[in-house]
C-alpha cells in the first residue's frame, strides 16, 4: 500500500515537472520569437565587394526575420522588409558600391524597408542571419548580390504574339535620395569658444545649428546630420569624419567671431585656402580616410585623382559661399570682405563642399544681441537655408545640361 502511494506521488510529481518544463520551453520559444521580430534596431548598413559580387550587411541589435519582396531581377530594384525593425536615427541612405547604385532604408508597414537600385542586370543570390560571434557583439543580416545570368531578367509576353515583340526590361524611377547636409555647431563641452557679455560662443552656435536643422527638415528635401546636438566636446577631426561617413553633400560649420576691437561687427564666410591643400593631403593620408582610387595602383595617377577631386570640391565650396553671402546680405550685418579663405581643420575634407560661417562677433554688443535673439537668429538661419536650397537647385540644373 505504502509503495503504491509513493509511486503515485512520484508519478504526480513527474507529470507536474514535465508540464512545468513544457511551459518554460513554450515561454522561451515565445520570447525568442518575440525578440526576433519586435523592437530591433538597425544600427548601420555596410557594403563591400565589386561588380562580380556585392555584399550588403545590416548591423542589428538582435535577431530578426525578413521578407524579400523583390530580388532585383525584373526591375533592378531590391526590396527587403524587416518587420518590427526601426532604423536607428531615422531613415538611412547612401551611395552604393559594386553592383549597388544607391540604397535607402525607411519606415514602412510596421518595420524597416531596405530598397536598393542595382547598376545592371543582377539579383540577390543569397541572404542569411549571422549571430554575435568572433568578437562581434551584434547580429548581422547579410545579402549577397550577383550578376544575373543572361536572359534571366527579361520580361516577355505570356502568349505567342503574331508580331515579333522586342523584349524589354522594366525600369523604376531612381530612389529619391535626399541631399545630406552636415551642420557643425562650433566648439562645445570643455571648449566654450569666445566669451561674450552674455555667455559663451558654444551656446549661440548650438542654438543656431538646431534652428537651421529644423528649417531644413521642414522642407522634407534634406537628411540633416549634426556633429553635436548638445553641450559636448567633439574633436575637430571627428567632425570631418562625421561628414565623410554620412556621404555628405554639404558641410556647414557655424561659429561666432571675436576680436580685440569691440567695434568689429558682421558675418563672414570662409572656404579652404589654396595654401591649405597640402595640409588636407597630409590629413587624408594619415589613416587612408580618403581612398585614392587607382586601378593600376600608380601613385602618380592617385595624386592626380586626389587633386582633381579636391579642386572640384573647392570650386563647389566657393560657389556655395557666394550664394550664402548673397542670401545673408540684408538679413544680418556683414564684414566688408565677407568671403574669406583659411586653413581651418573642419574644411579639410577633399570630397565634401564645406564652408565656415562666422555669424557675427560676440565681442560686439549689437552682434551678440542679434545672435541671442531667437527671432533674428531664426531669420538668419532662414537665409542660410534658402542659400542651401538655391545651391542644390543650381547644382541640379548644371548636372542636367
Amino acid at each position: 500500500m505504502f509503495l503504491r502511494v509513493r509511486q503515485g506521488v512520484s508519478s504526480s510529481r513527474g507529470r507536474l515537472l514535465a508540464a512545468a518544463t513544457a511551459a518554460l520551453a513554450g515561454l522561451a520559444a515565445v520570447a525568442v520569437s518575440h525578440a526576433a521580430t519586435a523592437g530591433a534596431a538597425l544600427q548601420k548598413v555596410r557594403l563591400g565587394g565589386d561588380s562580380s559580387q556585392t555584399r550588403i550587411v545590416l548591423d542589428l541589435d538582435r535577431a530578426v526575420s525578413a521578407k524579400l519582396v523583390s530580388d532585383g531581377a525584373s526591375d533592378r530594384r531590391v526590396v527587403l522588409m524587416l518587420p518590427g525593425v526601426t532604423p536607428q536615427g531615422g531613415a538611412l541612405q547612401g551611395a552604393g558600391q559594386g553592383l549597388v547604385k544607391t540604397w535607402v532604408v525607411d519606415q514602412a508597414s510596421g518595420g524597416a524597408r531596405l530598397q536598393m537600385d542595382l547598376k545592371g542586370d543582377a539579383k540577390v543570390s543569397r541572404r542569411f542571419l549571422l549571430p554575435p560571434a568572433d568578437g562581434v557583439d551584434h547580429y548581422r543580416y547579410v545579402l549577397d548580390v550577383a550578376p544575373a545570368a543572361p536572359g534571366q531578367v527579361k520580361l516577355t509576353s505570356a502568349r505567342p504574339a503574331p508580331l515579333k515583340v522586342r523584349e524589354t526590361t522594366v525600369r523604376k524611377a531612381p530612389l529619391p535620395l535626399k541631399k545630406v547636409v552636415v551642420i557643425d555647431a562650433g566648439h562645445g563641452g570643455n571648449d566654450p569658444g569666445a566669451r561674450g557679455a552674455q555667455g559663451h560662443e558654444k551656446d549661440v552656435n548650438l542654438l543656431a545649428a538646431q534652428a537651421l536643422k529644423a528649417r531644413l527638415e521642414r522642407s522634407g528635401r534634406y537628411k540633416v546630420v549634426m556633429t553635436r546636438n548638445s553641450d559636448v566636446y567633439v574633436p575637430l577631426e571627428s567632425r570631418v569624419r562625421i561628414a565623410q561617413r554620412a556621404d555628405a553633400d554639404l558641410f556647414i560649420s557655424l561659429h561666432s567671431d571675436s576680436g580685440p576691437d569691440p567695434s568689429l561687427s558682421g558675418a563672414s564666410v570662409y572656404t579652404l585656402s589654396d595654401k591649405a591643400s597640402q595640409r588636407a593631403a597630409q590629413f587624408v593620408s594619415k589613416d587612408d580616410w580618403f581612398m585614392k582610387a587607382s586601378l593600376t595602383g600608380d601613385r602618380g595617377v592617385s595624386d592626380i585623382l586626389f587633386d582633381l577631386t579636391q579642386r572640384a570640391t573647392r570650386n563647389r565650396s566657393g560657389m556655395f559661399a557666394q550664394t550664402l553671402v548673397s542670401h545673408i546680405e540684408g538679413k544680418a550685418p556683414m564684414l566688408r570682405r565677407s568671403h574669406r579663405d583659411a586653413g581651418f581643420m573642419v574644411l579639410l575634407a577633399p570630397n565634401v563642399p564645406a564652408v565656415l560661417l562666422e555669424m557675427g562677433f560676440v565681442s560686439n554688443l549689437d552682434d551678440e544681441r542679434f545672435l541671442r535673439d531667437p527671432e533674428r537668429r531664426g531669420r538668419l538661419m532662414d537665409a542660410v537655408a534658402s542659400a542651401i536650397d538655391e545651391y542644390f537647385g543650381e547644382a541640379t540644373k548644371l548636372a542636367a545640361r
